[in-house]
C-alpha cells in the first residue's frame, strides 16, 4: 500500500480477519480493514486498477506442515483473489508469498496457480526475491508474481546486496528499557 501510495496510488480497499492485525493497520493507515475475504462479495469491493495481495504463507511454508490447498482455513484463500480478479478484471495485480509456493507439492501448486492466472486472461512473471538484496537486514526470501491484461515489458528488479546491518535500523537515541 504505502509504494503504491508514494507512487499516486489510492487504496479503495483491504481486508484483514484478525481483529490485532486489524488495530495496527488502523494505526498505521488511520482506517479499519474490512473482514473476512471469503465472506465478501467482489461487487462489494470498489473497481480498481491494480490488486496487491497476499495470502497466508503458512500452508506452504517449508516451515509448516505443508498442507496447501488442503489447508481449508488458509490454503485455499488464494481462491478468493481469483474471484476477485475475474470479477473485476484489474490492468494488473501484484501477489506476494514465501519461496517455499515455488516447490510445494513438487512444483504443483504453483504450477495450478500460474495456469488459474493465465486463463483469466493474465501475463504472469514471478521471481523469488531476497529482502537482503534490497537493503534490509534479514534474509526473508518471497515469491512475488505480476500479472498484467496487456503484456508488458516488466523485468524485476535485482537487489544491490550492500549487506545492511541491524544497527542500520536500530534508532541509538531512542531508550531501551530504561538504558540509554
Amino acid at each position: 500500500r504505502i509504494a503504491a501510495q508514494d507512487n499516486g496510488g489510492k487504496c479503495v480497499f483491504s481486508s484483514e480477519w484478525d481483529k490485532f492485525a486489524q488495530k495496527t493497520y488502523e494505526y498505521n493507515f488511520g482506517e479499519v480493514p474490512f473482514g473476512d475475504i471469503t465472506q465478501i462479495e467482489p461487487d462489494f469491493i470498489p473497481r480498481h486498477d491494480i490488486l496487491f495481495a497476499g495470502f497466508p504463507c503458512q500452508p506452504f511454508s517449508y516451515s509448516g506442515i505443508n498442507e496447501g490447498f488442503k489447508d481449508k482455513t488458509r490454503g485455499t484463500l488464494f481462491f478468493d483473489i481469483l474471484r476477485i480478479l475475474e470479477y473485476h478484471k484489474p490492468k494488473m495485480f501484484l501477489l506476494e508469498n514465501v519461496k517455499g509456493l515455488k516447490s510445494h507439492d513438487k512444483g504443483k501448486t504453483l504450477d495450478t496457480i500460474i495456469k488459474a492466472l493465465k486463463k483469466l486472461g493474465y501475463h504472469i512473471k514471478w521471481e523469488i526475491l531476497k529482502s537482503y538484496d534490497f537493503g534490509l537486514p534479514q534474509m526473508r526470501e518471497r515469491w512475488y508474481c505480476i500479472g498484467s491484461l496487456k503484456e508488458i515489458d516488466f523485468v524485476f528488479p535485482k537487489g544491490k546486496n550492500n549487506k545492511p546491518k541491524l544497527k542500520s535500523i536500530i534508532d541509538k537515541k531512542q531508550p531501551i528499557n530504561g538504558l540509554a
